[in-house]
């Protein structure tokens, strides 16, 4: 998919939605970047109303939800403006027509070859302890490709590139546990000393590209991990 970035934000020097970067803004979508520690959508209870999409659509009020990131995952995440729009992106999230990539910390050193790889392990809902999800035959199956780009050996991990093939809920996460490199800051799903070793979880949604709904012309977003 050839790159369009978004050299200018129409509307940039309005007000933008608090503690969120607007990336790029048109008549049909709006991307933004999503800091840890925010819901993507309401969660039950009063307390978890706060949360990116009300956020967008206090300023945005033809924003319409299309996908969801992790609360503690950071990076680019898409809204559709009207439903027309929303059908169509939704489609294209169903057909896997959106291209989606991570970068992640991991604890240990991976190979360094600049290969792919895939882990193809079902995830099931872990019921008795909601929202954990474990990997299961009877699982929903689920793909991630993956590659290592770094190494840190004094802190002895792993930069990963992440490609995930599906879309399962915590997907990445209960695939690099059990890969045996559980990601750091990972409060779920690391033990306490790899959950330790960051201030928050270090998986970022790093690159988004999919056909513009109206025009169909190849969009691309980039946005850099702050660890």
């Amino acid at each position: 998919m050839a790159p369009k970035p978004p050299a200018a934000v129409p509307g940039a020097s309005a007000p933008v939605p608090e503690g969120i970067a607007l990336v790029y803004q048109d008549d049909f979508l709006l991307v933004l970047n999503k800091p840890s520690g925010l819901l993507s959508v309401p969660g039950r209870g009063a307390d978890k109303q706060d949360c990116l999409s009300a956020r967008v659509q206090a300023r945005f009020a033809d924003a319409l939800v299309v996908h969801r990131l992790d609360m503690a995952t950071s990076g680019l995440l898409l809204m559709a403006r009207g439903a027309d729009a929303q059908r169509a992106l939704s489609a294209a999230f169903e057909r896997r027509q959106v291209h989606k990539r991570y970068v992640a910390e991991v604890a240990g050193l991976l190979p360094l070859n600049g290969d792919w790889q895939t882990i193809d392990l079902p995830v099931l809902v872990d019921w008795p302890r909601r929202p954990l999800r474990t990997i299961h035959p009877d699982g929903q199956p689920s793909q991630t490709r993956w590659r290592c780009v770094a190494h840190n050996f004094q802190r002895q991990t792993s930069r990963l590139q992440l490609e995930p093939l599906t879309g399962r809920s915590h997907q990445l996460r209960v695939h690099l546990q059990a890969l045996g490199h559980p990601i750091l800051g990972d409060a779920l799903y690391a033990p306490p000393a790899v959950h330790a070793m960051a201030a928050r979880l270090a998986l970022h949604a790093c690159a988004l590209g999919l056909a513009h709904p109206a025009s169909g012309a190849p969009m691309q977003w980039d946005c850099p991990a702050e660890f």
